[in-house]
C-alpha cells in the first residue's frame, strides 16, 4: 500500500495556473485509510469543513505554516544553509569560470515553503552579490508567509507563487530541500526532465538519506523535536519515502544533464547521514565543479561509478 503524508492531500491546486482547489475530508479520508494509515485518518477527522465538507482552506493553511515553522527549526539545527553553500559555492565557482560573461546569475528553490534556504542565504549574502535568490511554491499561503517574513527581515530576495519552472526569468541553478520524495513513479524523472529542457545549467536537490536508519532516526527526531502531530507522521513517513541513490541517479540522467550525487550511501556513516543532494550540471561543468571542490570531489560519484561500488 502506497505511503502517503497528510500535508500532501489536504491541499490541492492546478499545477499551472497554481489556482486553489477544494478538497473534500471525506476523501482524504477514504484514501489514508485504503492505504492501511487510520491514525493519520483520525487526525485530518479533527480538521474543519464547511457545509459541504470542504476543508477549511484557512484552517489548513494556518496548519501547515505551523508545520513549516517547526520545520524551518529543524533545518537550523541540521545546517542545511551551511551545507548548501558548501556545494552551492563551488558551484558557482564553476559557472562563473566557464561563463564567458558576468552575472546576474539566478538561484531559484523549487517548492521553498516558508523560504528558509533563500532567507539564509540572503542574509549571509554567502554566494556572492551576483546571484539574484528567488522562491517559489505553489502553495500561496506558505509563499505569503515566506515573503511577508523577508520583508521583515529587509533581505535582498523574492518569492513568487507559482510553478517553478513557468517563471519569466531562466534559472541558472535550481535548488530544493526536502522535496524529491514527494515525486513519486513517472513524476520524479519528468520533475529532472523539466530543468534539462530549461536554459538552467545545475541543479542540487536535498532529500532524505534512504539508509536503513533514517526511518528510526526521524521517528526519534520528529519526536523529539516536533509538537504538531501532522508534523510528526509526516516526518516519518517522508524518510520512509525516501528514493534510493539509484533511484535518483537513474531519473536524473535525462539528455543535456550529467547527474551526480554527493556522498552516497556507504560512503559516510549512516548515523552522521540526515539529509543528501542529488547534483545535476551540464556536462562542461564537471570538471570546474570538481576542480573547485578540490578534495571534496572524491565525495561526488556518478552512476557509473555507484554500479562499480554495488559489484564489489
Amino acid at each position: 500500500m502506497p505511503l502517503l503524508e497528510i500535508s500532501d492531500l489536504i491541499t490541492a491546486v492546478e499545477p499551472r495556473s497554481a489556482h486553489r482547489l477544494p478538497v473534500r475530508r471525506a476523501d482524504v479520508i477514504r484514501q489514508l485509510r485504503e492505504s492501511g494509515d487510520e491514525r493519520a485518518a483520525r487526525l485530518v477527522a479533527e480538521l474543519p469543513v464547511d457545509q459541504d465538507g470542504v476543508l477549511d482552506p484557512h484552517a489548513v493553511d494556518r496548519l501547515l505554516i505551523s508545520v513549516h515553522t517547526e520545520l524551518q527549526r529543524l533545518n537550523e539545527e541540521l545546517r542545511i544553509g551551511h551545507r548548501l553553500v558548501h556545494l552551492l559555492g563551488p558551484l558557482f565557482t564553476a559557472i562563473r569560470s566557464t561563463a564567458g560573461q558576468q552575472g546576474p546569475y539566478r538561484l531559484v528553490d523549487v517548492g521553498c515553503g516558508l523560504g528558509y534556504a533563500i532567507r539564509w542565504l540572503a542574509a549571509t549574502n554567502a554566494l556572492g552579490a551576483d546571484v539574484e535568490l528567488v522562491g517559489v511554491d505553489l502553495d500561496a499561503a506558505l509563499v505569503g508567509e515566506a515573503d511577508r517574513l523577508a520583508r521583515a527581515e529587509d533581505l535582498d530576495c523574492r518569492f513568487v507563487h507559482g510553478n517553478a519552472f513557468d517563471l519569466p526569468e531562466a534559472a541558472t541553478v535550481y535548488i530544493s530541500t526536502g522535496v524529491l520524495h514527494h515525486f513519486r513513479g513517472p513524476a520524479l524523472a519528468e520533475f529532472f526532465q523539466a530543468q534539462a529542457a530549461s536554459p538552467a545549467l545545475a541543479f542540487c536537490h536535498f532529500d532524505i538519506a534512504a539508509t536503513r536508519l533514517a526511518p528510526i532516526g526521524a521517528r526519534i527526531f520528529h519526536r523529539a523535536r516536533m509538537r504538531n502531530p501532522l508534523g510528526r507522521h509526516d516526518g516519518v513517513v517522508s524518510a520512509l519515502r525516501a528514493h534510493s541513490d539509484e533511484t535518483l541517479l537513474r531519473a536524473a540522467a535525462v539528455p543535456g544533464i550529467r547527474p551526480l550525487l554527493y556522498e552516497p550511501r556507504g560512503a559516510v556513516n549512516p548515523f552522521c547521514t540526515t539529509l543528501r543532494p542529488i547534483i545535476g550540471v551540464r556536462p562542461h561543468l564537471e570538471a570546474p565543479l570538481r576542480s573547485a571542490l578540490g578534495r571534496d570531489a572524491r565525495r561526488i560519484v556518478g552512476p557509473e561509478q555507484l554500479a562499480e561500488a554495488g559489484r564489489r
